[in-house]
């Protein structure tokens, strides 16, 4: 079942979701070559408990870490460990937040210092997508406004959407009806309603779609080692225009 919540769920969500920022914001400051993406997950986990928040993905079916942190070819659910962050890497960080009972969720793709201008296109068209999706979560329309728009946006510009891993519903548990894939067909084509709150999350790889997960049973890699990007924002179905719940980048990076 599909929830539908009320304003001042809405209102929850957001907090949860502000968290989620605020762990974002930490990081930006510290992406630079040589920095371990452990050390990254360990800011991240301090900032949400210091909010009063838990981290979402810690223990969540076994996952050990505050942050996935996936670097150039992985897609999501890197690690975090010893690897450093090199000149020219993508890194895609997702992190989750639990506020009061919700939850919140945002992904970022970032360049370590200068990157190719392929991965620099990579980065653009997926945040795009994103708000391409974003743009047709509308009340009255169907799911597969966003998962069309998305993967129209991509395939126009040669690039591949991941078909392994989707966005979701969110809000008292971290995935909640409906799935949110990023291409088409669907299986169910549920028509937006008030109060759905979802999390649009493109996953677009340079070259193929095809994607291997590793022996940890976690990290998701490209079967052809090309990089990969991947943005995530929280929206309400409102009235209107959609209400995005997560921080936008500018707010992230200005400390707005």
């Amino acid at each position: 079942m599909i929830a539908l919540r009320t304003d001042r769920e809405i209102d929850r969500i957001r907090e949860s979701c502000r968290v989620v920022g605020l762990a974002h914001r930490a990081l930006r400051g510290l992406i630079r070559p040589g920095v371990k993406t452990a050390e990254l997950d360990r800011v991240a986990e301090e900032v949400v408990r210091s909010c009063g928040a838990t981290p979402a993905f810690k223990g969540y079916h076994g996952y050990p870490a505050t942050a996935c942190i996936s670097v150039n070819e992985q897609v999501v659910h890197g690690i975090p460990g010893d690897r450093e962050l090199r000149e020219g890497d993508l890194v895609s960080i997702d992190i989750g937040a639990k506020l009061g009972g919700y939850y919140g969720d945002q992904a970022l793709t970032t360049a370590v210092g200068e990157v190719s201008p392929e991965a620099q296109r990579l980065m653009r068209v997926t945040r795009e997508s994103l708000f391409k999706g974003i743009e047709a979560s509308r009340a009255g329309q169907r799911l597969a406004g966003i998962c069309g728009g998305i993967q129209r946006w991509v395939e126009a510009r040669g690039v591949s959407v991941v078909r392994q891993f989707v966005g979701h519903g969110i809000g008292r548990r971290l995935h909640e009806e409906p799935p949110v894939p990023n291409y088409l067909p669907l299986d169910r084509n549920p028509r937006l309603r008030r109060g759905m709150v979802l999390a649009i999350e493109p996953m677009v790889n340079l070259g193929k779609p095809d994607v291997v997960v590793a022996g940890d049973g976690w990290t998701a890699s490209t079967a052809d080692g090309l990089p990969s990007a991947h943005f995530e924002h929280v929206v309400a179905i409102m009235d209107g225009d959609a209400r995005i719940l997560t921080m936008t980048e500018e707010e992230i990076v200005d400390g707005k």
